[in-house]
């Protein structure tokens, strides 16, 4: 009996592209409070419609002075005005000064600031005198106007991810309020009548061939993660028609469907027929490990018009965990209209040997030692979730390459990775 020839593995890097190749931004936006707007995508540019400063000010306490009263160390001069932040003083004449605070606005007529340090003020009946230690510079310790933002300037670009830095600059700008992209609705489940929630059976109880769901876990906290709605709708019977009214249900209120498990040719595997017969699907074999099988397709829906996407990732746990970070996280990132950068890869040494090469592209579970090399995890299976844990990131390591110790590897950091 023949066979037919099995399709070559497809690169990770193809896969990726094309994967974002059928994703388009949502539609959707919402306005939250700045506020609350940590971690959100902006739905638009930010323009400034002011400067920041708004006004020449002082980066010191001090004294702003006129630079050409001061020609030399040890000049005195009469205190005429005190300025904090907050009020404008007045016109600063020759031979005057103003006592001044940080951010207070320079006063018309100076040109400079002489921080409080490198003065002494003068007691008695001179009391109003202060004498200058040094001299100064036109422009010393002043903040100009415009200096960190122009009007009209865009400072934040549609599709910016918003951190703690983002949203301080936004209020800069009076902005109490922002236009973010909405969160992408979610829609997860398990397939698989091994699988058993934690709580419903006590470790003691479980039947032959049962497993805890620990990929509902995971991949639940990684959709919060990348910003996401989630609805988790637990675990679907290995039936045909379960799978079908799990997926045409879960298509009418999400973006996005993701599985695990359930999406090889076996008899028991109803998720790949099930989209086929309500979308469409594709399975591809990536050349990565772990992670070979993915599926990737959308499902139509009933009630209203247009699609879900749809996510098959493997059953195995680490499988399931380094696919959903190398291909779901970009997906995600792309419906919110953003592009998610790949990990930044630190050049470290191997403290380990790898004699035996893979034919895929290998992500291999790794941790830093005190001596800036990489321990190497010994059992690195698809199944063994602790070797995630225990680690602190992956070796990107080329197909077909050894690792010999002292060999410099690309290390992915997790810490990174999960942002």
């Amino acid at each position: 009996m023949s066979h037919a020839p099995r399709a070559p593995l497809m690169s990770l890097d193809d896969a990726l592209q094309a994967l974002l190749k059928h994703i388009h931004p949502l539609t959707r936006s919402d306005t939250v409070a700045t506020l609350d707007a940590d971690g959100r995508f902006l739905a638009q540019d930010v323009v400034s419609a002011l400067q920041v400063p708004a006004f020449d000010n002082s980066s010191m306490d001090g004294y702003a002075v006129r630079s050409a009263d001061i020609q030399q160390s040890g000049t005195e001069l009469t205190v005429t005005q005190r300025i904090a932040a907050g009020h404008f003083g007045e016109d600063l004449l020759p031979g005057q000064t103003a006592r001044i605070f940080t951010g207070a606005p320079v006063p018309p007529g100076a040109d400079a600031i002489v921080m409080q340090e490198q003065t002494e003020p003068i007691s008695g009946q001179d009391a109003n005198r202060v004498r200058f230690l040094t001299t100064p510079k036109a422009g010393q310790w002043i903040r100009r106007s415009g200096e960190d933002v122009r009007a009209g300037d865009t400072v934040l670009k549609r599709g910016q991810k918003l951190g703690p830095a983002e949203l301080g600059l936004a209020a800069s700008l009076g902005l109490s309020h922002l236009q973010v992209m909405a969160r992408p609705k979610v829609a997860l489940f398990s397939t698989g009548d091994e699988l058993v929630m934690p709580g419903d059976v006590a470790p003691g109880d479980m039947r032959p061939g049962a497993i805890y769901n620990s990929n509902r876990f995971f991949l639940r906290a990684l959709l919060q993660r990348m910003g996401c709605e989630v609805s988790d709708l637990g675990i679907v019977p290995d039936r045909r028609d379960a799978t079908v009214a799990a997926l045409q249900s879960a298509s009418e209120q999400h973006d996005l469907i993701v599985t695990s498990g359930g999406v090889s040719v076996g008899e028991e595997d109803h998720v790949k027929p099930a989209v086929q017969a309500l979308g469409e699907l594709a399975l591809w074999q990536i050349a990565m490990k772990p992670g070979k099988p993915f599926a990737f397709g959308h499902v139509r829906r009933e009630s209203v018009s247009g699609t879900a996407h749809f996510v098959g990732l493997p059953g195995n746990p680490v499988s399931s965990f380094i696919t959903f970070l190398l291909l779901v996280k970009p997906l995600i990132f792309a419906l919110q209209g953003a592009q998610a950068q790949p990990p930044v890869a630190y050049r470290l040494p191997a403290h380990f040997d790898l004699p035996k090469a893979d034919k895929r592209r290998e992500f291999l579970r790794v941790r830093r030692n005190a001596q800036g090399g990489l321990d190497f995890f010994p059992n690195q299976s698809s199944g063994v979730l602790t070797s995630v844990v225990w680690g602190d990131g992956v070796v990107d390591n080329p197909a077909d390459q050894t690792i010999a110790h002292g060999d410099m590897l690309n290390f992915w950091s997790f810490s990174e990775w999960l942002s």
